[in-house]
């Protein structure tokens, strides 16, 4: 089983905006760079349309999960979600948390940061979480949820923001992907709720009637590396999903270290699961053997056999 992620994939068309983004506000660590093409991972990736301009791996301070391997393509490539609606489905929003987020909002207006809405939303999920939240567009079309979960007891660096909690993912068929995230990932179901009625409506910006069925899936005792999958009822979005491969621009893919890879490739095998074999031979990442799969609703999942 793989527990929580790692790092998510992400694909920019400027590395310095966004390094000035996640390193110059939001308080991240680079903990490795490389500069230039990179063969071996487009090789593994299946990438020949285009080349690697540069590449940072970005984590919260003392962070082993949740954390964000940026590319920057020679070519700006369409990103995921370029032209897409609210409840379309695809990998849309990388939620981090904060320790106060009327403190951390007004340092960033401060620092001239625009929000989507000029308050914070605030809400009691039905299961009894006391949560705030607010949205603001990020870097190649990535939606960015600053979230503060009241009374919660996490670990916070002096920056105030920890890592990337959950990855959320809009899916149209929930329960096929919660059986999935169960049986295959290991994550195990923290939360499951209908989130409903104007206030949520508003939050969101969906349209009125429309409900969210929420579930957050995680290893537990462990914040970061989440998966969140959220359905939009009374809609029907477009499948975005062919468009979050390594070469897009925004929210590719997620990415697990395991130290024997052998066991969860006979895992696979045992339930069904197609995969392909391949390995890492670049500037940032090298692994002894790689397995790439994807989800029921097209997310695409890689692990990696650490060299």
């Amino acid at each position: 089983m793989l527990g929580a992620w790692h790092w998510v994939g992400i694909g920019t068309a400027d590395m310095t905006a966004a390094l000035d983004f996640w390193v110059g506000l939001l308080g991240f660590e680079c903990v490795a760079r490389a500069e230039g093409d990179d063969l071996g991972l487009r090789d593994h990736w299946g990438v020949t349309d285009c080349q690697i301009a540069r590449q940072a791996l970005l984590r919260s301070p003392g962070a082993g999960e949740g954390a964000m391997h940026l590319v920057e393509w020679d070519v700006a490539p369409e990103s995921v979600r370029a032209g897409a609606q609210v409840f379309d489905l695809c990998p849309k929003n990388l939620d981090i948390y904060v320790d106060d987020l009327p403190k951390r909002m007004a340092e960033l207006v401060e620092r001239g940061v625009v929000f989507r809405n000029e308050h914070y939303s605030e809400a009691v999920s039905p299961d009894g979480v006391h949560f705030r939240e607010i949205h603001l567009a990020g870097h190649d079309d990535i939606n960015i949820v600053l979230l503060q979960v009241i009374g919660s007891d996490t670990f916070f660096p002096d920056s105030g923001y920890y890592g990337v909690g959950p990855l959320v993912c809009i899916v149209r068929d929930p329960e096929s992907e919660k059986h999935f995230i169960d049986t295959i990932m290991g994550l195990s179901m923290s939360h499951d709720n209908i989130l409903e009625g104007p206030e949520i409506e508003a939050m969101i910006g969906l349209p009125a009637g429309c409900a969210l069925e929420v579930s957050i899936w995680a290893e537990p005792g462990q914040v970061l590396g989440e998966v969140e999958l959220v359905t939009y009822q009374g809609t029907d979005g477009a499948d975005l999903y062919p468009r979050a491969l390594p070469g897009a621009r925004g929210v590719t893919h997620l990415n697990w270290w395991l130290d024997e890879i052998e066991p969860f490739v006979a895992h696979l095998k045992t339930r069904g699961i197609s995969y392909e074999l391949s390995r890492i031979e670049s500037s940032l990442f090298q692994s002894s053997s790689s397995l790439i799969f994807q989800s029921p609703a097209g997310l695409r999942l890689e692990v990696h056999e650490r060299h």
